[in-house]
């Protein structure tokens, strides 16, 4: 019963915020004051967002996603029967700051100033932050930053991150710059507004940041918020060369699934994924957590809910590392939205990029996105067959530090092409050549490269064009791309 005079309240209130609209809009309405009134009312009936942003969780390891007998995640499947499950997301530049600066901004990596770990968030830009403060919300972060500028492992200071650093998060924070490297799983430090330390202790890292963010979800909102908590795991420990689950997880996680992809390559997937398993087990209790506290504070009716991650892992199967590259084991990722207006219960199959979230998210919310945004809002995938049809399906990749690259993702191929000179610090080139393309129709898993296979070159030729017309798009000039030569 609670539930419904409460939906019933909304919707009289949002009847009544209608109708003090109009009569703002006619001749001899009431002046400036009212205006206001009335603004504040709307504001109130705004959505709340929450973004949980999971490190390097592969899209995969839902189970709601279908491809993994192994994986343990009955609240992030909820969430998708629920809610709107992007099946086919991917993000646009595979490695940590980047994605994250592409997620708050609407914009490319190398429009934000972050194209690789370690510069800081350009100042001027708005972000996902900034333009819902406008609109009368709060702007609240807690766990993993990585945007502001310097390295606070290579400087030694903490990871007190500056209030001009935090791209509008400007009411509660409760944060780590490098969260990899001021805490552990079972211990650490992170820093609240006024650069205070909180400290942890003998409890699982994502368990400590989760009760962070059930403190603040049971505290009175006097206005609509938006929440980004942002884990480490499933990510590795750095200092530790390794991930680490809650302890026992990695035992009962032994003889877990070998996802196919990770099966011809050598990596070290034999050690790592007992654990990854575990670290993501953690994390889909701790969404199941929150969302029992919004059901608990009868917030859960006017919240969107976003899961998500900033990019995937292939276990050092694909480079010497675990993302920076163009295969699926690195782009493709978990996007979970569930609340007011993704209460669907259904599947999005198009090919979605991260650089869409924040523009979705303000669409969703009834606030214009920037001109600065390059990304469009998907919530009219939502609404239409037409514009499902309309979407574009082409989304482009940029990749730093492993290589410079850039490549092309849509529904059947990925075309993939990198500076020859093997430069990874410069943000781009001028001079490409072919280097990857795969078949995602016959070959999902990635297995075989058609790069030079002279059958594929009208192909690769399609996607040359389409890939310069998506990096010119991007703010970079027109690059010269050389067709491959040889068999890979």
């Amino acid at each position: 019963m609670r539930s419904v005079n409460r939906r019933n309240f909304l919707l009289g209130t949002a009847a009544a915020a209608a109708h003090a609209g109009m009569a703002a809009s006619l001749p001899g309405a009431a002046s400036s004051g009212t205006n206001t009134q009335d603004a504040a009312l709307a504001s109130k009936q705004r959505p709340n967002i929450i973004v949980y942003h999971s490190d390097q969780f592969r899209w995969d390891f839902v189970g709601a996603n279908g491809l993994n007998s192994s994986t343990h995640t009955p609240n992030l499947d909820a969430l998708a029967a629920g809610g709107t499950n992007f099946t086919h997301a991917v993000t646009n530049q595979p490695v940590c700051a980047p994605s994250r600066a592409v997620l708050l901004t609407g914009c490319y990596a190398t429009e934000t100033g972050v194209w690789r770990n370690g510069p800081g968030l350009r100042q001027d830009l708005p972000t996902l932050a900034t333009e819902l403060r406008k609109a009368g919300y709060t702007a609240n972060y807690i766990g993993k930053w990585h945007l502001a500028p310097g390295s606070t492992a290579s400087s030694g200071g903490p990871g007190f991150v500056r209030p001009e650093h935090r791209g509008g998060f400007l009411d509660m924070w409760e944060a780590s710059n490098e969260l990899e490297f001021t805490t552990h799983p079972y211990e650490g430090t992170i820093w609240d507004r006024d650069g205070k330390e909180i400290t942890f202790k003998d409890e699982y890292r994502v368990d400590f940041l989760t009760d962070r963010a059930e403190r603040f979800l049971r505290q009175k909102q006097e206005k609509p918020f938006l929440l980004v908590l942002s884990q480490l795991e499933p990510h590795q420990q750095n200092d530790l060369h390794r991930m680490v689950g809650p302890r026992g997880s990695a035992e009962r996680f032994i003889n877990a699934t070998v996802p196919v992809d990770l099966r011809s390559y050598p990596g070290d997937w034999h050690q790592q994924l007992p654990d990854y398993y575990g670290c993501c087990e953690s994390i889909d209790a701790s969404v199941g957590r929150l969302r029992k506290v919004l059901d608990e504070e009868h917030l859960a009716e006017n919240t969107i809910f976003v899961f998500m991650s900033d990019h995937g892992c292939h276990f050092m199967t694909r480079n010497q590392e675990y993302k920076r590259s163009t295969h699926n084991s690195s782009l493709r990722i978990p996007l979970l939205i569930a609340g007011p207006g993704f209460d669907r219960a259904r599947q999005i199959q198009e090919i979605a990029g991260i650089v869409h979230i924040a523009p979705t998210l303000l669409d969703a919310a009834g606030v214009p996105a920037p001109e600065s945004m390059k990304g469009k809002s998907m919530m009219p995938l939502l609404r239409s067959a037409e514009a499902r049809e309309a979407w574009p399906n082409k989304e482009l990749i940029q990749i730093s530090e492993s290589m410079t690259g850039r490549a092309i993702r849509t529904r059947d191929w990925t075309y993939c092409i990198a500076d020859p000179s093997g430069t990874s610090n410069a943000p781009a080139s001028n001079d490409y050549h072919e280097y990857q393309m795969y078949d995602q129709r016959n070959d999902p898993h990635e297995l075989v490269n058609l790069a030079g296979r002279k059958e594929y070159r009208e192909r690769a030729d399609e996607l040359r064009e389409e890939l310069k017309k998506l990096i010119a798009a991007s703010g970079e000039p027109e690059p010269e791309i050389a067709p491959a030569r040889l068999y890979p």
